[in-house]
């Protein structure tokens, strides 16, 4: 009988946890519009593809948008926020693609438990961080020379991890990406709905881990964090988040850009007012504020190709 309320009892606290995600998920996905600022079909001029490629025990999903022509073309490399797709990014990339870049979004499944599935923590070797990249550069319209990464919350992360292990990404630009893991799970919450939510997303987070105990976890986190690898970004960085984040505070952005400047690199920090997570898939003028910064800062970096 021990046994049965003891399960039960966990039971309970995993459904608890499921319903906070649940909601919390929703509040974020809410009304999101991945073409709000962006094409809803493919521009004049550009194509489009897509492919999968098998790296270690992933296999990466990739979403191509490029001017016709041979190339070689400059290059961005695309991740989306948690819990969507390389296919909600063709908005973005098409969009891209229409000012000159060849464009690429990534997602990721793991095999695990003899299937591929999707997971938080789809990276665990090394040589998975710039598996996404390692394949693009295998296409021959794409220039080598000139690559950057943009990515939108946890893409954002996936952005600036690429960025500290492979040098040759001339820029990233990254969207109210949490910076610091371990600060961002414990840091004191505004109200007891807060500190809820939170508590569910480090339950699940230590779930998707598979980490056999906390100092495994805790290792984990450092290795997610761009901010405990900040000193191996050299690229200049783009920083761009919402005064009014809840999800992912300011203060994520502002450490990490300090901690670049204390390091001597190139970083910018945009900060949108009254803005909060995804903003940029939910209020136009503001996502255009930002994606017209995100287009004039690359350009200066890139020198995209007339389309």
């Amino acid at each position: 009988m021990k046994n049965f309320t003891d399960d039960r009892g966990g039971g309970r606290r995993r459904s608890i946890v499921l319903a906070v995600l649940l909601a919390s998920t929703a509040s974020l996905v809410s009304c999101l519009n991945y073409h709000l600022i962006h094409p809803e079909v493919v521009p004049p001029r550009v194509i489009t593809w897509a492919d999968e490629v098998k790296s270690g025990q992933m296999l990466i999903h990739l979403e191509w948008a490029g001017p016709a022509g041979p190339g070689p073309f400059p290059t961005v490399l695309v991740h989306p926020d948690a819990g969507h797709r390389a296919r909600h990014m063709r908005g973005v990339i098409w969009d891209l693609a229409s000012q000159g870049y060849l464009a690429v979004a990534a997602d990721y499944r793991r095999m695990i438990g003899g299937r591929y599935r999707r997971s938080l923590f789809a990276w665990r070797e090394n040589s998975d961080v710039t598996a996404a990249l390692e394949a693009a550069r295998s296409d021959p319209r794409v220039d080598g020379s000139r690559l950057a990464a943009l990515g939108f919350s946890q893409g954002g992360v996936f952005s600036l991890l690429i960025a500290a292990q492979a040098p040759g990404i001339r820029a990233v630009v990254a969207y109210y990406p949490v910076t610091d893991f371990k600060h961002w799970l414990s840091r004191p919450k505004p109200s007891a709905w807060h500190r809820l939510e939170f508590h569910a997303f480090e339950s699940y987070f230590r779930r998707q881990s598979g980490a056999r105990d906390d100092a495994e976890f805790q290792q984990m986190l450092g290795r997610a964090s761009p901010l405990d690898q900040a000193h191996s970004i050299r690229a200049p960085v783009l920083l761009i988040h919402g005064d009014r984040d809840t999800t992912t505070p300011l203060e994520e952005s502002e450490r990490l850009a300090s901690r670049l400047r204390e390091l001597g690199r190139e970083v910018d920090l945009l900060v949108i007012h009254d803005a909060g997570h995804v903003f940029n898939f939910k209020d136009r003028a503001k996502a255009s504020n930002a994606w017209g910064t995100t287009l004039s800062w690359l350009r200066r970096r890139l020198e995209p190709t007339e389309p």
